[in-house]
């Protein structure tokens, strides 16, 4: 494939890339927004239950700190609908650079099999000069039919080096879809795999793995409330 292919491919499929990457940052900066609301409620909240906590009722105590726990929640499912579009953002860039590693490697694989070729079509050229040159110079000195089937040194490493140049070639690496993976990046989950797709937070603090993928907990939306991991509910169980 010619590199002006490669390029245009490439191109195409980036198209879309910059439009999906605002329109993410967008959101995350409106969750930022919203975020921000929400903690100046919280704060609020709070100062007026100070205010008032030694006048409220039980029951009113419990209704304004009620208020005030659904506001921290709601700050802490923004935040998390944040990473989840940080994450997407990632794989999204990730994809496009796997893409791009991959073609660069297909062209320099490409390019190396056309100057592979174009050295071994340059060898059996000169190769056929000489063997034309030596069978004119065996026949104007009269040179018996034996001699003029032997090879000379020189064709005998003409060969061997096309040879070579052949075995080479056969041997040249040309799988590059498995791409390596970053040995610095970070893995996730019961599968420990690095991050990609939808993703959910564990509740507990300790547990010391934190992220899942949805398709590893059985999950194909995000739940309500607090979640915690089939390791951290065992544990719990057992407590």
């Amino acid at each position: 494939m010619a590199k002006g292919m490669y390029l245009e491919h490439y191109l195409d499929s980036i198209e879309g890339l910059p439009c999906e990457l605002q329109r993410n940052f967008s959101l995350m900066e409106d969750l930022d927004n919203r975020t921000e609301e929400k903690k100046a409620e919280i704060s609020e909240l709070a100062s007026e239950y100070i205010a008032k906590v030694r006048n409220l009722a039980s029951e009113e105590r419990v209704q304004h700190l009620k208020k005030i726990e659904n506001a921290y929640n709601k700050c802490k499912e923004y935040s998390d609908d944040k990473v989840q579009l940080a994450m997407q953002i990632y794989e999204m860039v990730d994809k496009h650079i796997r893409r791009l590693d991959a073609d660069l490697a297909r062209f320099e694989n490409d390019l190396q099999e056309k100057l592979d070729s174009g050295i071994l079509d340059s060898s059996d050229e000169k190769q056929s000069r000489k063997d034309k040159n030596i069978k004119d110079k065996r026949a104007s000195h009269g040179r018996d039919k034996k001699g003029s089937d032997q090879d000379s040194p020189k064709q005998k490493k003409l060969k061997n080096g096309a040879n070579i140049s052949e075995s080479l070639l056969a041997m040249h690496p040309s799988d590059v879809l498995d791409m390596p993976v970053d040995p610095n990046e970070p893995t996730y989950c019961l599968c420990s795999q690095v991050s990609y797709g939808e993703m959910i937070g564990c509740d507990n603090s300790d547990c010391p793995i934190e992220w899942f993928h949805f398709a590893c907990v059985g999950l194909t939306t995000k739940p309500k409330g607090k979640w915690y991991c089939p390791r951290c509910t065992q544990e719990m169980r057992k407590k």
